[in-house]
């Protein structure tokens, strides 16, 4: 499997800057998942990687070697669409053998390769058949498999399960899961879906507006966002964001804003001792709270809404004028419309520049 290079690649349409010039390096044998909002250009990189869009600059390498100007069947990729795009004329088992038959693989290569894709995708049963006589979710495993069969050096998913019910998504993403840890294959997957990404990928890159806001593996994206963009867009139920300022008082620092005045560890607090008075913005996240007051810094929210999710609630609260989510066990149900107290894990406490939107 090569080692994929973006080396200043740009996009544009017309007098429209889709992608401004970026570099990109998608490890061997990794599986990167490209996530960010619609319209934010990832499933333009991707079309690009594939043969499917033309570069406005820079080059792409698979190894050391520039493939820009190669057609999509030089590049040793298969890709699987998110309207699946199956013949509707076609059995199960042709649709999958399509790409060999065109490559005039043998007839007992390809039987081969069709039967041993279908059972690790548990379609077997359904070669004979038709896609419309297919459910989406099995029209998606045959999608899959089309691309499977080719075994392609990379295969690139571009937002594959967006089609599907909540639950059958859930299903296919744990599904997709496994077959990562069985196909020893770069994998490059698309999604908008931050749940997706999180579970699937071994490294994640973060869009927004054609531009990387952030790469690295799962945790170190929860733990170390670098901007309010990538906080608030990694993690569900999403951080909360509220306006504070910095105050230093007797030695210890603090961020107070409507309605909390909460200690920062010391190390942050030493840290950004310089900064007392700045206007910042400070990062919650709903599993920072807890009701323990003995283990955290005392705030009291005026709970608006408590949503009961079985072993989980999520309680919609309010800080001030802030609405702010909280993460708590239902074992004790807490009703909507009082005040209630809660502990801040200050060690997770988040600060942001209030301007640049940057992690301080």
């Amino acid at each position: 499997m090569p080692r994929i290079s973006f080396d200043q690649v740009a996009k544009s349409y017309g007098s429209v800057e889709v992608l401004p010039p970026f570099d990109l390096t998608l490890e061997d044998g990794e599986f990167t998942v490209l996530v960010g909002p619609s319209g934010c250009g990832k499933s333009t990189t991707l079309r690009m990687l594939a043969g499917l869009e033309t570069l406005s600059g820079g080059e792409i390498y698979f190894d050391d070697k520039p493939i820009s100007k190669l057609e999509p069947k030089d590049r040793d990729l298969a890709m699987v669409f998110q309207d699946y795009a199956l013949y509707p004329h076609m059995s199960i088992a042709k649709n999958m053998s399509f790409a060999l038959r065109l490559a005039r693989v043998s007839k007992s290569e390809i039987e081969e390769k069709v039967k041993r894709v279908a059972a690790m995708l548990n379609i077997s049963p359904l070669l004979d058949r038709k896609p419309a006589e297919l459910s989406g979710g099995q029209r998606q495993r045959v999608a899959m498999g089309r691309a499977l069969v080719r075994d392609a050096g990379t295969f690139l998913f571009d937002e594959p399960l967006s089609n599907l019910d909540a639950k059958l998504r859930g299903k296919m993403r744990a599904e997709l899961a496994e077959m990562r840890d069985t196909i020893d294959k770069n994998m490059v997957y698309v999604t908008h879906d931050q749940v997706e990404a999180m579970t699937l990928g071994d490294r994640i890159v973060v869009m927004s507006d054609g531009l990387i806001q952030q790469q690295g593996t799962p945790e170190e994206l929860f733990k170390a966002p670098v901007n309010t963009f990538v906080a608030g867009f990694i993690g569900s139920p999403t951080m909360n964001f509220i306006d504070g300022e910095l105050v230093d008082e007797k030695g210890t620092s603090w961020v107070r804003g409507d309605g909390f005045m909460l200690p920062l560890p010391v190390e942050m607090g030493q840290r950004l001792g310089s900064l007392a008075e700045r206007r910042v913005t400070l990062g919650l996240r709903p599993s920072s709270f807890t009701m323990d007051l003995t283990t955290g810094a005392p705030i009291e929210l005026n709970v608006v809404v408590s949503e009961y999710l079985g072993a989980q609630s999520v309680l919609v609260t309010r800080c001030g004028g802030t609405e702010v989510l909280v993460e708590t066990q239902s074992a004790a149900p807490i009703k909507a419309g009082q005040m209630q107290s809660f502990g801040v894990l200050i060690d997770e406490i988040m600060l942001f520049d209030k301007t640049s939107g940057l992690r301080l």
